[in-house]
This record gives C-alpha cells, structure tokens and sequence, in this order.
C-alpha cells in the first residue's frame, strides 16, 4: 500500500487561546489583516473582541456572508483584501466564513475572480494570503483542511476547490467559543464529525495514518455528542467535541469523503438541509452498505469504537439522531417519492467516486427508498 501524508497547519489547541492573537501575528510579522466572519458574529460584539485582540493589526471586518458561500461573496471579501493591501486574513465562525476566506486569500494577490477556478478550469499556482481559522463550532475541521465548498447560483453550482495553496497557516481551537452554540447546531456539526471520520475511514483513497485520525476522532464524537447537545455548557463534552472535530479534519483530508457527502449536497441545496444533518441523512445506511467491502474493514472499525458491527454503529447514529431532533424520513426532509430519480442523479458527485461500494443512479435510489 502506497501513501503519502501531508499537513502543514500549525494546529493551537488552547481554552481562551482566541483572547491572545496579538502575539500570534508579532511573532508572524503580519500587520494589516481582515477579519472574515459570519454576520452573527458582526452583531453579538465577537467579531470586535477578536479585533481588539489582535492589538490593531486587523483593519477590516468582512461579515457579508451567506449560509452556504457564494461566489460574489468571495470576489467582494477579496476586494477588501486588497484595498487595505491585506498580509494576512482571519476566519473566524463555521465552515461558511472559512471557505469564503481561503478562497478570497487564494486569489487577493491577483486580479481574478474565484469563477475561473471553481468552475473555469484554473488552478491556483500563485502566492496566496496567509489565513488563521479559528472555528466557533465543532464540526467542519474546515481549518485544517485545503477545500473551500462554493455555490455559483448563476450556473446553478455547488462544488468544491480542492488546492494545497488553500491551506491555513495557523488554526486556532478554542473550546470557549463552542460554549454558546445552540443544540440544534452542535447536533448538527457534531454529526459532520462522524461523518467525517466514517468516510476519511471508508474512503477507496483510506491510508494509515488517517485511520487511526479517523478512529480517535469517531470514538470521541460518539461518546460525547449528546451530552453537549443536552448541555452545552459540559465543558469537557464542548473540549473533546472540539478534539474530535479538528482531527476528523485530519482524518479526512487527504483520503476525501465519499457517498454521505455526495449525497449531502442536493440535500442541501433543494431541500435546505444544513450540511452536517444532511451528511447524516444517509450515513447510518451507509455504515451498511459499506460493511460489505474491503474484507470487513468497516465492521472492524466498528468493534474498534465499542459496536458490535457496522450495523449496530449505524443503529446508533440513527438513535442519536432520533434523540436530537435530526431528519431521519423522507417525509421529515420533504423529499417526494416521485423525485428520487432526479435525486440520486443529483447526489452523483465526484465524491461519490471515493465510496468503497459503488454507487449508480439505482443504488442511490434503493438507498432512499429505505428512509420512507
């Protein structure tokens, strides 16, 4: 088996670690940054407290940003990016406000627009602003990875850029700020962990070190998801949920997520599933479908974690997301019968390629069809 493992963020994992940016950016020599931030953070004095942190070296505050990101979100935050001549940028909230910054850093030093690399067929060689990510919520490990998720609604788009150029420098995982995070969000995001463990697992790309990310990352979430959602002021559940999400993150990096995620999207997209509940939607299924390959590699994770099989884990994520309030049915996602053909033709992104058990049009459907 060949493999190569790359990653090359300076991870900060600190309770309280987002109060002291200051010495983070002396010490990097960067001195005129932008803040890109979720709106909410704009409004509840976050956004400003991370400014002032930053002892006067972040210049702008770019909050201008829609749930899933959009194209002419990152052309307008790369122009503040070079109108104040921008040497570092921050992320700070989801994985909306992270896939908007790297993809504005990636292309702040030139004159283009994000179009020509998420759907012109450009690939980004050039110098790119440095990023810190700091995630407010336990879920993306969107701070470690090298992929910014992107809409077009003009083309009617939703894709990801996937570059080593893309890459933070630094991330910051500060468990204080997951404190305030609804339940309905942290059971949400929570569920992108194990999401992102299963499939940096299963994923037909799967490699040795990643595994053993995934299996840490995947035993932490299952243990300790529900109890910050039913408390979100745990802080040891908040502490390890942050522990799991970042190393997910790492888990699945490089080996890339496979069915759940590819399925995700449309669900998304048509249905305005957020993005974790919709990984979801179909991953207790999945941990089936995929027991069948690899010579037992999935139930082997399975009784790694503490299940009895593949099965049972599946069993358990299906009751975890019965207990926290997550869609489970079609009729709970308002999904028609009638419309799974199109569906599963929807669901057939590149993503679906990395599923260690195939799946067509028919199997997709077949897959759905169980969730009546």
């Amino acid at each position: 088996m060949d493999w190569v493992y790359e990653q090359p963020v300076e991870i900060i994992f600190k309770t309280g670690g987002a109060r002291d940016i200051e010495s983070l950016l002396k010490n990097k020599g960067w001195n005129r940054g932008v803040l890109v931030c979720d709106p909410f953070f704009a409004q509840n004095g976050l956004a400003k407290k991370i400014c002032e942190s930053g002892g006067g070296r972040i210049l702008e505050v770019f909050s201008d940003i829609t749930p899933n990101p959009r194209v002419e979100d990152v052309n307008r935050c790369a122009d503040i990016m070079r109108k104040c001549g921008a040497d570092f940028a921050i992320a700070l909230g989801g994985g909306s406000s992270m896939d908007c910054a790297k993809a504005a850093c990636g292309i702040a030093l030139t004159d283009d627009t994000i179009e020509a690399y998420h759907t012109g067929g450009k690939t980004l060689t050039q110098d790119v602003l440095p990023l810190v990510a700091i995630p407010t919520t336990a879920g993306t490990g969107s701070e470690v990875t090298c992929v910014s998720v992107l809409s077009d609604m003009t083309k009617g788009i939703k894709a990801p850029i996937a570059n080593s150029k893309l890459y933070p420098k630094v991330a910051i995982i500060d468990p204080e700020l997951t404190y305030s995070v609804p339940p309905k969000v942290t059971a949400s995001t929570g569920l992108d962990v194990i999401s992102h463990a299963l499939e940096g697992f299963w994923s037909k790309n799967h490699q040795p070190i990643c595994d053993a990310l995934a299996l840490h990352a995947a035993r932490l979430a299952f243990k300790y998801l529900e109890a910050a959602y039913n408390n979100g002021n745990d802080v040891v559940a908040r502490e390890k949920m942050c522990e799991a999400s970042v190393i997910a993150g790492l888990a699945f990096t490089l080996p890339k997520t496979a069915a759940s995620h590819a399925c995700s999207f449309p669900l998304t997209n048509i249905y305005h599933i957020p993005h974790g509940e919709a990984c979801a939607f179909t991953l207790d299924l999945l941990c089936e479908i995929n027991a069948e390959a690899e010579g037992g590699r999935v139930n082997d994770f399975a009784k790694d974690i503490g299940f009895e099989n593949a099965a049972a884990m599946g069993k358990r994520i299906r009751e975890m997301k019965q207990a926290m309030g997550m869609k489970i049915t079609l009729a709970d996602a308002g999904i028609d019968i009638k419309d799974l053909d199109s569906l599963a033709e929807k669901c057939k992104h590149p993503n679906i390629l990395n599923n260690p058990v195939p799946m067509g049009t028919e199997e997709i459907k077949r897959m759905f069809l169980r969730l009546v």
